[in-house]
């Protein structure tokens, strides 16, 4: 079961610890590494989640899985979790205190979904203009590819969500027919 609030209270444990140890950009890069394995392997977000399996049993799997790839604040962290029986949310953790480290450098994640990918060009233009719009000093382009769009662009900003793409466009002119807008302003 999520506990948002718990993942938060741990991630902001972690990224003052990390500050004050001059160790913030290590433990993100771990906590990127985790992220990615935690997604990646079905069994390894199983086992964190098994009420079955002992937690010294985690921690040695835990440990060959991440030894010598994380930092050892990172490292020490894992064996806290684990100690206060909270592994469970490690995955929880890990996508809190990213969103927290984003936060405090001023980094605002943009995604941009298109029908077919997008040069690195495109890209760059499109950080540069959001970016001089928007009055954001960093930005962390996402770019996904959906042929749903037909052709076009969406992009998120945060909370706002702009949609130039095809689809919506002809999902408009539907709702205009279905509606009979345009028999109307015949008559």
């Amino acid at each position: 079961m999520p506990n948002p609030r718990l993942a938060a209270r741990y991630a902001k444990s972690l990224l003052d610890l990390a500050i004050e140890k001059g160790q913030l950009d290590a433990v993100y890069n771990d906590t990127l590494f985790l992220q990615g394995i935690i997604r990646s392997s079905r069994e390894l977000a199983n086992l964190l989640k098994s009420p079955i399996i002992k937690s010294d049993k985690k921690d040695k799997i835990l440990d060959a899985v991440t030894g010598g790839k994380v930092s050892v604040i990172t490292a020490q962290f894992i064996k806290l979790l684990i100690a206060k029986g909270r592994e469970v949310y490690l995955a929880e953790i890990v996508n809190a205190f990213i969103d927290q480290y984003k936060e405090y450098k001023g980094i605002q994640t943009v995604k941009l979904t298109t029908a077919v990918p997008v040069s690195e060009e495109l890209k760059k233009a499109i950080v540069d203009k959001v970016g001089a719009d928007k009055n954001l000093k960093s930005i962390e382009l996402v770019t996904a590819v959906d042929e749903k769009l037909i052709g076009g662009f969406v992009l998120e900003i945060g909370d706002e969500l702009v949609d130039g793409s095809i689809a919506f466009d002809l999902k408009n002119i539907k709702k205009q027919f279905q509606n009979n807008d345009f028999i109307y302003k015949i008559r």
